[in-house]
């Protein structure tokens, strides 16, 4: 059986800063709520093609699934989640009993 396609957005790190930012219809945000969505598989190539566009901007694009049931783009994966709550580089959890 077959999984049906899931909607994606385009995301990547700046190339300077390394921010995690998203593809818009406008170029690149640093907010997931404004990325362009493909809903289809022909849009996601679309997608990926327009945001391989920038390469003295970004690194790493690539294409996310997302969850649209609140009308706006939510990171499926957990890696996804993470990226969207900025940097990890203090410490927190297992990190902090050693410090």
């Amino acid at each position: 059986m077959t999984k049906g396609f899931k909607p994606k957005v385009a995301t990547a790190n700046h190339l300077i800063e390394g921010d995690v930012i998203y593809f818009t219809s406008e170029g690149w945000s640093r907010r997931i709520e404004t990325a362009a969505v493909a809903r289809t598989a022909e849009d996601a190539e679309a997608l990926i093609e327009q945001a391989g566009q920038c390469p003295q901007e970004t690194a790493g694009a690539s294409l996310i699934d997302v969850d649209l049931s609140t009308g706006i783009p939510r990171p499926v994966h957990f890696r996804e989640v993470f990226r969207t709550r900025g940097p990890s580089n203090y410490f927190h959890g297992k990190q902090a009993d050693h410090v």
